[in-house]
């Protein structure tokens, strides 16, 4: 981040981002963003649900991710990276968006090695469970603007 050759912003290629995320990881065969998700997706994107963080080198999409923001909750469903380093740049930059706006959570869903690396760490459902019962509902201050 230091270095300063990312650039990144939020919301301004939502079908990009999610267009790139879906090629099986080393880890799956398969991926679940289907055509029916992509669109559904989308559709919360225009309703101002579906927010996406996009990282460019050069003007070139290199990494990004893509999530839904709910009252004050972060669901993260997906993320890319054609570049070193980029995608850990987009999430840094949203995290640090994400508390200021006031969010408590972040999901992540999946326990990857990449994702414990930036600081996840797994919770109880009993936990998780509170946290939707607190924040679900609660506003934030979050602006979705390059």
């Amino acid at each position: 981040m230091r270095q300063g050759r990312y650039q990144v912003s939020f919301d301004t290629d939502f079908a990009a981002v999610i267009a790139a995320c879906p090629p099986p990881r080393d880890y799956a065969d398969a991926t679940w963003i289907t055509d029916t998700m992509r669109n559904a997706y989308c559709e919360l994107h225009r309703r101002g649900i579906a927010h996406s963080v996009e990282v460019r080198q050069d003007g070139e999409l290199v990494g990004g991710l893509y999530g839904l923001a709910m009252g004050q909750l972060f669901f993260g469903e997906s993320m890319f990276s054609r570049a070193n380093n980029a995608s850990k740049v987009g999430f840094v930059t949203l995290v640090n968006h994400l508390r200021q706006a006031g969010f408590v959570l972040i999901d992540c869903q999946m326990p990857t090695h990449h994702l414990h690396s930036l600081g996840a760490h797994a919770i109880s459902r009993a936990a998780f469970a509170g946290y939707l019962a607190r924040h679900l509902d609660q506003p934030n201050s979050a602006t979705w603007v390059a």
